[in-house]
């Protein structure tokens, strides 16, 4: 588990979030642990690392999902290895496009800045996960944007 707080202004508070606006799951295999969307405030996203289409997860209840397989676009730009790819710059790609959080443009020069290797692999692989990012608001998410 980390958490990450996303602010326009500085942040220097350092401790859990109890409360988050969004989950991202990295392992589709974990969606069923109990107490994973604890704290999770209703109709808010939970973004995974799937094929499989944002229906698929309706148990979890009525959040907005999103997935976008983050595995196999790394795998395409040779994050990590074939077996265990890394998929944390890719993701922040789906992050942008569904939660409108931060801009693409933005995700993209933090990555070629700041990754330690690949850094223009890294970038490609999240712009293609912010253009395949499959998502399905929930019914509190569409009464939000109204």
């Amino acid at each position: 588990m980390a958490f990450t707080r996303i602010d326009d202004r500085e942040i220097s508070i350092r401790f859990g979030i109890y409360k988050p606006d969004c989950l991202v799951i990295l392992d589709a295999t974990l969606v069923k642990k109990p107490g994973i969307t604890s704290g999770l405030k209703d109709g808010h996203w939970i973004i995974i690392n799937s094929d499989r289409p944002p229906a698929d997860f309706h148990f979890l209840g009525d959040y907005s999902v999103a997935t976008i397989d983050a595995s196999s676009i790394a795998r395409k730009y040779k994050l990590g290895s074939p077996s265990v790819p890394i998929i944390n710059t890719t993701i922040l790609g789906a992050f942008a496009r569904v939660t409108g959080a931060v801009k693409i443009e933005s995700v993209l020069e933090a990555i070629r800045e700041s990754s330690p290797s690949k850094p223009e692999e890294n970038a490609r692989a999240a712009r293609d996960a912010y253009e395949a990012a499959n998502y399905q608001p929930s019914r509190v998410q569409e009464e939000i944007k109204d």
